[in-house]
């Protein structure tokens, strides 16, 4: 009995002694088909419209029939085919050859299709007031569970439900100059599915820059962290001087400040001198001097 299907030579030997033209042999070539294994591949799940590939793995297989779940079926190979509208569908392939043993063969397999979910959001003050921060409000369908802004000047916000108590929370953003902005929000559902709208956003930005005269480190407060103030910066040189004329801060990120430390370790309350070089958005320069107390 042969295990594959293939071609094979089959000889009978008959060995008689009696006869003259013994022994005798016989050949035979015989052709065993395979048996026809209908099987396929594709994603389990998608987001609609979907459009789901499938990919025919089957073993033999002359023709096809496709039936998709939805009242609709094909006879291609390897066949795309579009769900619009959500829901659990049972794929079944038939393949056939009439060269094999069984003829045909039938396989079943399931995809879930998902909804996506809607975004949507609000955002004031609009018209834009100067120097003030844009609120946006995220109003997209309860489904949603993660949400990512972009901003429209390249910065952006990821919130997640596993991440933040309230996803959903109003969003606050600074933009640092005058200008139309085209802000997105995208909304993801639990099944990863996708949507995203955009909005125009204007801003109006006022160049100004200052520096508080007075800080309480350690407080564990807004005034912890002594930071250069301001709108529209996109250059800064921040240095902080002790009256011994010893350089104990600078930075030139303009989200850096100074917590009081030199070293790893708290300075003593006195008066600090400052220097402040700035570049705004629109080319401008300020310079500023002048002192700092740290209070304790």
């Amino acid at each position: 009995m042969q295990a594959s299907p293939g071609t094979y030579t089959v000889k009978l030997t008959i060995v008689d002694t009696a006869y003259c033209n013994a022994p005798d042999t016989l050949k035979k070539t015989i052709r065993i088909a395979p048996l026809v294994v209908a099987q396929f591949e594709t994603p389990p799940t998608g987001c609609a419209p979907y459009s789901a590939k499938f990919t025919n793995t089957s073993i033999a297989g002359q023709s096809f029939i496709w039936d998709f779940g939805d009242n609709t079926t094909s006879t291609d190979i390897d066949p795309v085919h579009i769900y619009n509208t959500p829901g659990l569908y049972t794929i079944t392939l038939i393949a056939n050859d009439p060269n094999t043993c069984n003829l045909a063969d039938t396989t079943t397999t399931t995809i879930n299709v998902f909804p996506i979910p809607v975004s949507n959001f609000t955002f004031s003050p609009d018209p834009p007031v100067e120097n003030t921060p844009t609120s946006f409000n995220n109003l997209a369908s309860p489904d949603a569970v993660k949400f990512k802004w972009l901003f429209g000047d390249g910065d952006s916000l990821l919130t997640n439900d596993s991440l933040l108590t309230n996803s959903r929370s109003q969003v606050k953003h600074q933009y640092n100059a005058t200008g139309t902005f085209n802000a997105c929000l995208i909304a993801i559902n639990s099944a990863g599915c996708a949507d995203t709208l955009c909005q125009d956003v204007r801003a109006v930005v006022v160049a100004l820059v200052d520096v508080p005269n007075a800080f309480t480190p350690q407080r564990g407060d807004v005034n912890s962290v002594v930071y250069a103030r301001g709108f529209g910066i996109t250059k800064i040189r921040f240095i902080i001087w002790n009256r011994w004329g010893q350089k104990v801060f600078e930075t030139s990120d303009k989200n850096i400040g100074w917590d009081g430390k030199y070293k790893g370790v708290i300075q003593p309350m006195d008066v600090y001198a400052y220097t402040l070089d700035v570049e705004f958005f629109d080319g401008t320069k300020a310079i500023k001097k002048g002192d700092i107390s740290l209070i304790r």
